[in-house]
């Protein structure tokens, strides 16, 4: 049971969001020291990147704002986090790679 007392928990407020960025937010919920991940706002760019990326971009209040980029779209993602900046980057890059 200590699994779900460590899990972070998704919180699902928008009806789109970029294709598989779901999964790979809720496989980050459950990494050590993630609290709240949220999805933002949905927006799209000039420039094309052809895989999902994800990548850490501001510090907030209690975390960062992550920037998830594929194709044309790009989203925001607030996490709420104990981690500091490089641990965070180290816990996305091995959900991506696991997926």
């Amino acid at each position: 049971m200590s699994q779900s007392s460590s899990s972070g928990r998704l919180v699902l407020n928008h009806s789109t969001h970029i294709p598989g960025l779901i999964a790979i937010l809720d496989r980050l919920t459950k990494q050590h020291g993630i609290k709240t991940i949220t999805p933002g706002v949905i927006g799209s760019v000039r420039a094309h990147a052809p895989k999902l990326h994800l990548k850490v971009s501001v510090p907030i209040r209690g975390g960062f704002k992550l920037i998830a980029r594929q194709g044309k779209t790009v989203q925001e993602v607030f996490v709420v986090t104990d981690l500091e900046k490089t641990p965070l980057e180290a816990a996305i890059a091995q959900v991506i790679k696991s997926r």
